[in-house]
C-alpha cells in the first residue's frame, strides 16, 4: 500500500468517525450543528472551546454528551466564587503510613482528566481561573515545585453567560486568548423547541454512545497537522490576523475606527488548524481560502479588544470580522 493511498483511507476513516460523532451527539442535542462541528474541530485540533449563551440553551449538556461519546476522563468543574485553585489542581495531603511516619502525597484535582468542562467559568475569582493558565497553554500542573503532565488528549470546555455580570469575573485577554475557538450558543427556533420538549419530557430519556478512544483521537490529532497548506494560503491567514490589528497596514478602516487591540498569533495558528480540519471534513488533502474564511468568526472574535468608540457605537466583533474577510483580498499584490 503506498503511503497516497494511505492518506486517502486515513481521510474516509477520519470523516466517517466525525460523522459518527455528529450524529451521537445528535441523538442527544437538537440543532446546534454549527457549535457541535466547532466543538469537534478544537477537539482534533487539540484547542480549547469557550462556548457562551444564556442559561438553558444545553451548553453542559452538550459537553457531557460529547464525553459521552468519547472513551476518555471526563470531569466537571462548577465554577464559584469561593473556588480555590487547590480546588482544580489538587493539593499535597499529609498521610500516615502503616508504621505511624507521616508523609505528604498528591491527591490530583479533577483537572487531571482527557474532557474537562468547566462551567461558568467567570463565576470564579481570577486567581483560581489563573489555575488553568499552565495547564491550558503547557498541558501540566506545577504543586510545590513538582511538575505534573497532564494526560493527552487535554480538552478545556468553558461555559459562561454573557448576561448577568453581577457577582462574576470576566476573563482577562490573556485568558480567552488560550480558547481555539469562542462559540455563540443561539436560542432555539419553534422546531427545535417542540423537539427538545419531546425528548426531555418523555418516558425515555435518549443516550449518546462511545464512537472513539483515547488512541484513536489521538491519531486524528496527528493526521490534521499533516494536511497541506500552500505558502500563498498561509499568507492569507497571516493578513487577515493582521488586518484586526489598526496599527499594522493590512488594518481595514472598521478596524482603525473601533479597535484597539487585534489578534495575537495564536489566532493565525487557530486559522490554520481549523482550516486544515474543514479541508478533511472536505476530502481535500490541501487547505483553500474559504477554509480559512470559515474559521474567522470563532477563531478570532474573542481576541479583538474594542476601544471606546467601538463599543459607545454597540459595534460587535462579529461585525468588524465579517468586515475584514470582505475586505482583504486571497490574492496579496506586492
Amino acid at each position: 500500500m503506498t503511503a497516497a493511498t494511505d492518506v486517502v483511507q486515513q481521510t474516509e476513516r477520519f470523516r466517517e468517525d466525525f460523522a459518527r460523532l455528529r450524529a451521537e451527539i445528535g441523538k442527544v442535542i437538537v440543532g446546534m450543528e454549527e457549535i457541535v462541528e466547532g466543538v469537534l474541530i478544537c477537539l482534533f485540533a487539540s484547542g480549547h472551546c469557550l462556548l457562551e449563551g444564556v442559561p438553558g440553551l444545553g451548553k453542559t449538556l452538550l459537553v457531557r454528551t460529547l464525553a459521552q461519546t468519547l472513551d476518555l476522563a471526563f470531569s466537571r468543574i462548577q465554577f464559584t466564587p469561593d473556588l480555590m485553585p487547590a480546588d482544580i489542581i489538587g493539593t499535597n495531603m499529609v498521610n500516615e503510613s502503616a508504621d505511624g511516619k507521616r508523609y505528604f502525597q498528591f491527591e490530583r484535582g479533577p483537572v487531571f482528566g482527557n474532557v474537562i468542562l468547566a462551567d461558568e467559568i467567570n463565576r470564579a475569582t481570577p486567581k483560581t481561573q489563573s489555575a488553568l493558565l499552565e495547564a491550558m497553554q503547557e498541558h501540566t500542573v506545577t504543586v510545590s515545585g513538582t511538575r505534573y503532565v497532564l494526560d493527552e488528549p487535554f480538552f478545556v470546555l468553558a461555559t459562561q453567560n454573557p448576561l448577568e455580570m453581577e457577582g462574576t469575573y470576566p476573563l482577562p485577554e490573556a485568558q480567552l486568548d488560550r480558547f481555539f475557538f469562542k462559540m455563540l450558543v443561539r436560542s432555539p427556533n419553534r422546531g427545535e423547541l417542540s423537539t427538545i420538549v419531546r425528548r426531555t419530557t418523555g418516558a425515555e430519556v435518549p443516550a449518546a454512545g462511545k464512537v472513539m478512544d483515547k488512541a484513536l483521537v489521538r491519531e486524528w490529532i496527528q493526521l490534521a497537522r499533516e494536511i497541506v497548506i500552500a505558502p500563498h494560503v498561509e499568507d492569507y491567514a497571516v493578513r487577515l490576523v493582521l488586518a484586526t490589528q489598526p496599527e499594522t497596514e493590512h488594518a481595514t478602516e472598521m478596524v482603525k475606527k473601533y479597535v484597539r487591540y487585534g489578534s495575537s498569533p495564536r489566532g493565525a495558528q487557530a486559522l490554520i488548524l481549523s482550516g486544515k480540519i474543514h479541508a478533511l471534513l472536505d476530502g481535500r488533502y490541501n487547505v483553500g481560502f474559504k477554509d480559512i474564511a470559515d474559521s474567522v468568526l470563532p477563531g478570532l472574535r474573542h481576541r479583538l479588544i474594542l476601544n471606546f468608540e467601538g463599543q459607545a457605537e454597540g459595534i460587535t466583533s462579529d461585525a468588524i470580522l465579517e468586515d475584514v474577510v470582505e475586505t482583504v483580498p486571497t490574492q496579496f499584490k506586492e
